[in-house]
């Protein structure tokens, strides 16, 4: 979603390539770097010429592929690494990488978070088609986007009954919840969820039909999200609005330290059962990566006389 983010910032319908590998290159990527017809697994997209005029590559197993692009394009194709692809920057046009990586360069374009796809377009169309189903929510409405376990956080039994009193509270307050549960919140806790948080001003979308994600968004006064999505964080955000992060049980350097700017700069605050507004300049993460893309594309074609 980075890249078809960028993409779509950009104008420009991408050709999307998901690419699966081998061993040893699934385990050794991106630091063994070969050609990538050897690299590739049965089920991976295809990567043959015509070559691209821009690759924009997301995630540690695709490194090696838009490297391999780029020299097989001759140095034609511009080739943007969004997050840290642990090899030189100097190796890219273009590194994008948020504040909380560790990576710095001259050609790194250092973020506020995640990029994505929301934008005030698409928020604008999901609150004319939500609008309507949940009018019948009082305000002020709570959009609520619930991960769970992740290589670095568990919702535990625990912590889904916090978070689940937390809500219910709200609930019993008057607000107006949005709740939406991920895969990786697991059905027991899903259960847990939806056996404590109730009321006719609670609306906890079951998984069927259109998904209501943005329109949640949309709609939203503020915004509770689980601390163990950067992209659900980046997201919400990105509208401007209050979003309150509700805590998960372990953690990890790297996204401690995501969160711990985002407090600092006053985008986020720990949820704990209270709601309090407060307002900030949301990120422009996406328009930035593709207006540098734009300025890059435009330069090169003056000086080609294009």
């Amino acid at each position: 979603d980075q890249c078809i983010g960028v993409a779509e910032a950009l104008g420009i319908a991408p050709v999307v390539k998901r690419v699966k590998l081998r061993f040893p290159w699934k385990q050794l990527s991106p630091w063994l770097r070969l050609c990538h017809d050897k690299a590739l697994a049965a089920g991976s997209d295809a990567v043959a010429p015509p070559w691209p005029d821009i690759a924009l590559v997301s995630g540690r197993k695709a490194v090696g592929v838009g490297l391999d692009i780029k020299r097989a394009s001759g140095g034609k194709t511009l080739l943007v690494q969004i997050q840290d692809p642990k090899l030189p920057a100097r190796l890219f046009d273009l590194v994008v990488a948020p504040q909380h990586d560790d990576i710095r360069g001259d050609n790194v374009l250092v973020t506020t978070a995640g990029l994505h796809r929301v934008t005030p377009e698409k928020l604008a169309a999901a609150r004319q088609d939500w609008a309507c189903k949940l009018a019948a929510l009082p305000a002020p409405r709570v959009a609520v986007m619930i991960g769970g376990n992740s290589r670095a956080h568990r919702m535990t039994t625990a912590a889904a009954a916090k978070l689940a009193d937390g809500l219910q509270k709200l609930a019993a307050e008057g607000a107006g919840l949005m709740i939406t549960a991920s895969r990786r919140t697991g059905d027991a806790n899903a259960a847990l969820l939806r056996e404590k948080i109730t009321g006719k001003n609670v609306f906890f979308w079951d998984g069927q039909g259109e998904n209501p994600y943005f329109g949640f968004l949309a709609l939203a006064d503020y915004i509770i999200v689980t601390e163990d999505s950067v992209s659900m964080v980046s997201e919400a955000i990105s509208t401007g609005k209050p979003v309150y992060i509700a805590s998960l049980e372990g953690g990890a350097r790297r996204l401690d330290n995501f969160h711990r700017l985002l407090r600092e700069q006053g985008y986020t605050r720990p949820f704990d059962g209270a709601l309090q507004p407060w307002s900030y300049d949301p990120p422009q993460d996406t328009k930035k990566v593709a207006a540098w893309i734009a300025r890059h594309i435009k330069t090169n074609e003056n000086k080609e006389g294009k």
